[in-house]
């Protein structure tokens, strides 16, 4: 039974006629409920579907609008990434949470999520326990992001600019930057993408600056999804050509990414809570406060802006 109510979902999440925060919360009541027939096949299916996705939307992208973004997203990305680091290593020390988990878990919330954890993680030599507390935190977290981010973005009467700017700066991952943006309004969704891949970028330095101060040889993982996002965007902004394909190319990228928080959704469940366990859930949730309130602020009051 649980295999098909599984497709059924996937079926209906891949059919166009489902937004994404319904997708998600289809998943997490399917992840609840029933135990995941195909949990590894999902994870490994959901991480391929997102960087689809957000080069799909990068053919919906004015390069212009893509290059303005990410410039001054870089600068503010930086900021956040610093203040998140340091505040996760206190608030780690503080909650006695292992030293690997509370390192994953800042860098998941600094940087991108479940992307910067899987990045990092080798480098760091962590285990598999603490690789699944660190990504069961952030998605936990994520879920909660993604439903509740559009409903005070109404309440305070954002633009769709600062909502875009403030879920780029606030959220873990991409997919659920995309999600909560695309929910909010289309300039919403151009700006969050891209200060959000911004913000990803900063894997890169990150992971380097890690594998120097553990002398580690692992193999860092570069984010090549993003130069493809961008090459999109290039293509929507000069070779007019191919301009009939590029609407159906960012369709599919959204559809794409309503699978991927679909898939997500079915991979969060009473088990992943249990593992997570409450000091590094605490660890998270105040770290995660603190950088969405307080980016929340400079943002309404005008001091972070596009």
């Amino acid at each position: 039974m649980s295999r098909n109510l599984f497709f059924v979902g996937l079926i209906l999440a891949a059919s166009g006629f489902v937004s994404p925060p319904f997708a998600l919360a289809g998943g997490l009541i399917f992840g609840f409920s029933f135990t995941h027939p195909y949990h590894l096949e999902a994870r490994t299916l959901s991480k391929f579907l997102l960087q689809a996705s957000v080069i799909g939307l990068g053919f919906g992208m004015d390069l212009h609008q893509v290059i303005h973004a990410g410039r001054s997203g870089f600068v503010y990305t930086a900021m956040s990434i610093s203040f998140a680091l340091l505040l996760g290593w206190g608030l780690g020390k503080f909650l006695k949470v292992k030293r690997g988990t509370s390192f994953l878990i800042s860098a998941g919330t600094a940087i991108c999520g479940g992307s910067a954890i899987a990045a990092i993680a080798p480098i760091t030599d962590a285990g598999d326990e603490e690789i699944a507390v660190s990504l069961g935190t952030v998605f936990v977290l994520n879920s909660i992001a993604l439903l509740t981010f559009p409903t005070i973005g109404v309440l305070l009467h954002m633009t769709q600019t600062q909502f875009g700017l403030w879920s780029a700066l606030a959220i873990h991952d991409t997919s659920s930057v995309v999600g909560a943006t695309a929910k909010f309004g289309a300039l919403a969704l151009a700006v969050g993408t891209t200060v959000k891949l911004a913000r990803a970028l900063w894997i890169v330095p990150i992971s380097m600056g890690t594998a120097a101060a553990r002398k580690s040889s692992a193999k860092i993982q570069w984010p090549w999804f993003i130069l493809f996002f961008c090459l999109a965007a290039v293509g929507n902004t000069y070779i007019h050509m191919f301009q009939p394909a590029y609407p159906i190319l960012k369709h599919l990228g959204i559809i794409g990414l309503t699978v991927t928080l679909y898939l997500i959704g079915t991979g969060l469940s009473k088990k992943t809570l249990q593992q997570v366990g409450v000091r590094p859930l605490l660890q998270g949730v105040v770290l995660w406060i603190v950088v969405a309130t307080g980016s929340l602020s400079l943002i309404l009051h005008g001091w972070i802006h596009l």
